[in-house]
């Protein structure tokens, strides 16, 4: 029952930084922009007419 004192307040405290962590994520706007990820990586980074040739 003596540890219940000593993981009751490691349990609050753990969940609050973890609270405190996903408030940080939405302040700083990482969930904005949940598609253009995935999107960016099918892109080429160079246009085609950039395209370096052989000639």
């Amino acid at each position: 029952m003596n540890v219940l004192v000593v993981l009751i307040p490691v349990s609050l405290v753990l969940g609050g930084l973890g609270l405190a962590a996903f408030l940080w994520s939405l302040k700083v706007r990482q969930y904005d922009d949940l598609d253009g990820a995935a999107w960016r990586i099918l892109i080429d980074e160079t246009p085609p007419d950039e395209v370096p040739r052989d000639q």
